[in-house]
This record gives structure tokens, C-alpha cells and sequence, in this order.
């Protein structure tokens, strides 16, 4: 278990935050409970990072090694601020080989239960981005979604990861926007008025703006190659793509291969 030390110590973690989410224990399963936002808005997000990988696979190796039924198949992919594992169990479906990371013990055990039970094979380890950093560890796709407006010191944190991107691999990352329009509805709205999710779980303050963002992903070395918002479409309850950065948004990364930085 890491240590409070440890946790203080790292710029990624947030000890408010991550006692907060702790927390949540077996509620991260509950798609009725208090993460039913989350568990709206997995789809979209894993229907993005299926797309972008395609994409890119699909321009290196031609179109039909896109049409395979596990098209995440063969990447090491590391999800950092795993929680209960929603994202990771779904990616691990698609044939990646996951890595999850969480510095909330509870997260991690119920993330662990609940993998075994869908007999799933995914890596759950209680620690920081800073502390695997520190192995040497490196992934073809490192994710950070939903974690960074949750974290200390986004230039510090967003360092660590691009880190652990190998050449030619990807940082991909999902959070909110520092914005007027994102206070209103982040906050005022999915908090306090449809109570979408636990009060408290999101502080303003914390947004991070897209420029602010892209510029802590060129400083740790990466070429930005995607942005886009995430909407929410209140007639059929659903999230997806959008041109509006306003609120929800994704912006994907890559560390460029040798053989193509020139």
C-alpha cells in the first residue's frame, strides 16, 4: 500500500482527491450509483481511442488491420487513475494488454474483484505515475482521462507520463475546461442540480484549459496530432465527439520514432 508520504510527494496526486474517490469502494460498479456519469460516458470515450488507434494502424499497415475483432490487440496500454476499472476492463476486452494504476487502495481492490469475476487479466497496481516512472516502465499508449483536473501540478504530472510513452506511442488525455460555461454545467449543474455526480468531486480551480494543456504536452517532448469536445446529447443521454471544447475535451499526443522526427 503506498504510503502517505509517497503520496504527498508525487505532483499527480491530489491526497484530498484520492481519499474522496477511495472512497466510492463498490459503488464504481453501480451504473445507478454515484459514478452513472462515468459509466454514461465510457463509451465515448472508448469508442475515441478505438477510432484513433485504427486510424493510425490502419495508416501504417493498411486497412485490414483495422478489421480485426480485438483491434487493441498486441498494445501495452497504461491507464493511470484507473479507479474501479471501468476503462481498463473495456480496453482490455479490445485485446490490449493493460497496465492500471491507482493510489487509492480501495480502488484498486475493488478494480482487482471485479477483473477476476469477467475473468480478465489486467495489471492493478496501487502506486503513483511517479513511482512506476521510476522502474522504467514504457507503454505504446499511456492515459490519463478524467485525472488530470484531479492532480497538484498538471505541468509535473503530464511530465511524468509523456515519460512512460515509448517512440512512435501515444499520451492520450480527457478533462474538463476552465471555463465559465464548464462552472455552469461541470459543477452547478451535474453536482447540485441533476446530482450526476457526489458534490465536491470536481473544483473549478483545478480545469485545465486546452492552450495550458497542449503546452505542458510540447514541453515534455510530445507533437499534439488530435484535439476534440465531448458533449452530452440530453435527448437520447448520450456523449459524443464534438467541435465544443467548452466543457468536456481530448486531446491525444504522440512521441515521435526516430525514423519519423527528421
Amino acid at each position: 500500500m503506498l504510503s502517505k508520504e509517497a503520496k504527498q510527494a508525487a505532483p499527480s496526486v491530489d491526497p484530498d482527491d484520492v481519499a474522496r474517490f477511495d472512497r466510492l469502494g463498490e459503488e464504481w460498479w453501480n451504473p445507478r450509483g454515484p459514478m452513472r456519469a462515468l459509466h454514461q460516458f465510457n463509451p465515448s470515450r472508448i469508442n475515441y481511442l478505438r477510432k484513433l488507434v485504427e486510424r493510425r494502424q490502419g495508416r501504417r499497415q493498411g486497412r485490414a488491420a483495422t478489421d480485426r475483432a480485438q483491434p487493441l490487440e498486441g498494445l501495452e496500454i497504461l491507464d493511470i487513475g484507473c479507479g474501479g476499472g471501468l476503462l481498463s476492463e473495456a480496453l482490455s476486452r479490445l485485446g490490449a494488454k493493460m497496465t492500471a494504476i491507482d493510489p487509492a487502495p480501495t480502488n484498486i481492490e475493488v478494480a482487482r474483484r471485479h477483473a477476476e469475476a469477467s475473468g480478465l487479466n489486467i495489471g492493478y497496481l496501487c502506486t503513483t505515475a511517479e513511482a512506476l516512472a521510476a522502474e522504467h516502465k514504457s507503454f505504446d499508449l499511456v492515459l490519463a482521462m478524467e485525472v488530470i483536473e484531479h492532480v497538484r501540478d498538471v505541468g509535473g504530472f503530464i511530465k511524468i507520463a509523456a515519460g512512460m510513452v515509448r517512440p512512435g506511442g501515444m499520451l492520450v488525455a480527457a478533462t474538463l475546461n476552465r471555463t465559465l460555461k464548464s462552472y455552469a454545467l461541470a459543477i452547478l449543474g451535474a453536482e447540485y442540480v441533476l446530482q450526476w455526480v457526489p458534490k465536491g468531486t470536481h473544483r473549478w480551480a483545478q480545469f485545465v484549459k486546452p492552450q495550458e494543456l497542449a503546452a505542458a504536452l510540447r514541453s515534455a517532448g510530445l507533437h499534439i496530432f488530435d484535439e476534440t469536445g465531448i458533449g452530452y446529447d440530453p435527448f437520447d443521454g448520450t456523449w459524443r465527439e464534438s467541435r465544443d471544447m467548452d466543457v468536456n475535451y481530448v486531446m491525444a499526443a504522440e512521441r515521435k520514432s526516430p525514423a519519423t522526427s527528421a
